[in-house]
């Protein structure tokens, strides 16, 4: 990957379009989480002090294109960044006139979903976001696999168009973890289901030394191995796609490690008993919710020799106690491990909250789609675009 990034250029009174994503939850008209808009502040106050004027965007839920109702407002947005950066961040509905920065350095565009086009991509809205700026940067990683009007028409008709720092430092690690990754390289990928991370699993069967798998996707290669998961969660219509990936990694002399003991229950809920057990002695009424004591030190000697290691999913039922085991020796054993650790997903990022680890991982992506996409190895639209017009200037 080969792009311009927002500090190789000159900002200085330029006008800077950051396409960012302070898609936040609302509840009942106020932010209940605002990790994302703390995330984008990098980018915006590096142009701020670097002597642009910057005109922030994001989208908000999902409004109806063409109107925009009071919950549909990025204004509670705003009123945040404005008490993050010390004044005022005024909201601009016209987008079809030039932006008066006499008053305010910094102003936020109304929702970019309730604009006409957006979501279909509409060259002529991206070309009315590019007539209002300089310099256009995308600094929202999340939405890189979505070609949309303020995140992929607008560089294209930019005068210059740029990564931000947050989008820059995901892209680098993203490259680090699969681009030039130091082995051995371990990849975790866990969660219910084969079916939504098959194409994941797949790309990185032909990259990875160990493909560790955890959750439903465990079961699943367990049946495809032959052992009696009981009632557990599994996609039998998926067996030989499972066994596949376990012998494309047994060709490349990589593995699949599957193990020899594991945490079952007899139901699905916070009072289940947790009953450890022998892979061999699982029997018909059993659900396997965690992998073993045994099974997860075993996995932890592996984290530890490893050069790198990219961790999409928890390997149980973390959320209750009694089953978070497998998980936490996993994840203490990334944290202490010596090689370079990518770490991502919404659940993923929940258990290394719940662990206290989070100053332990080398890089933890908040991004959700656009990092599963880019882990099936699928071209991402925004990214192409800056590569595009990092090669035209």
């Amino acid at each position: 990957m080969h792009f311009t990034k927002i500090n190789d250029l000159n900002l200085d009174k330029k006008t800077v379009f950051i396409r960012t994503d302070m898609n936040v939850p609302l509840q009942n008209g106020a932010i209940s989480d605002n990790t994302r808009i703390k995330a984008g502040l990098t980018t915006i106050k590096y142009a701020l002090d670097n002597g642009a004027n910057v005109i922030v965007a994001t989208h908000l839920g999902r409004p109806t294109e063409g109107s925009c109702t009071h919950k549909d407002s990025v204004k509670p947005i705003a009123n945040l960044l404005g008490t993050l950066l010390g004044h005022p961040v005024p909201v601009i509905t016209d987008i079809n006139h030039p932006i008066d920065f006499t008053t305010n350095k910094i102003v936020m565009l109304e929702n970019v979903r309730c604009n006409l086009g957006e979501k279909k991509n509409n060259p002529q809205l991206g070309q009315t976001y590019a007539n209002l700026c300089d310099v256009y940067v995308h600094d929202a990683f999340a939405t890189a696999h979505r070609a949309e009007a303020s995140t992929d028409a607008v560089g294209h008709y930019a005068k210059v168009a740029c990564a931000g720092l947050l989008l820059s430092q995901e892209l680098d690690a993203l490259k680090k973890a699969l681009g030039t990754p130091k082995h051995p390289v371990v990849a975790i990928v866990a969660g219910s289901k084969v079916s939504t991370k098959l194409s994941i699993l797949n790309n990185l069967a032909d990259k990875v030394d160990y493909l560790i798998v955890g959750g439903g996707i465990l079961n699943t290669f367990l049946l495809a191995a032959g052992y009696n998961i009981g009632k557990s969660l599994a996609e039998t219509n998926l067996v030989n796609e499972a066994k596949q990936i376990m012998d494309k990694m047994k060709l490349r002399g990589g593995s699949v490690p599957l193990p020899q003991d594991v945490v079952t229950a007899k139901e699905f809920s916070p009072q289940a008993a947790a009953i450890k057990k022998s892979i061999n002695d699982v029997d018909n009424n059993d659900m396997i919710l965690d992998i073993g004591n045994d099974f997860a030190i075993t996995l932890a000697g592996i984290i530890k020799s490893a050069g790198t290691i990219i961790w999409n999913g928890p390997l149980g039922v973390f959320e209750f106690d009694q089953f978070a085991n497998g998980t936490k020796i996993v994840a203490n054993a990334i944290a202490m491990s010596n090689g370079y650790s990518l770490a991502g997903g919404g659940d993923t990022i929940a258990a290394i909250n719940k662990f206290n680890l989070s100053d332990k991982m080398d890089y933890i992506s908040t991004a959700g789609g656009a990092l599963l996409e880019y882990l099936e190895g699928k071209t991402l639209p925004a990214i192409t675009m800056l590569e595009e017009q990092s090669t035209n200037e």
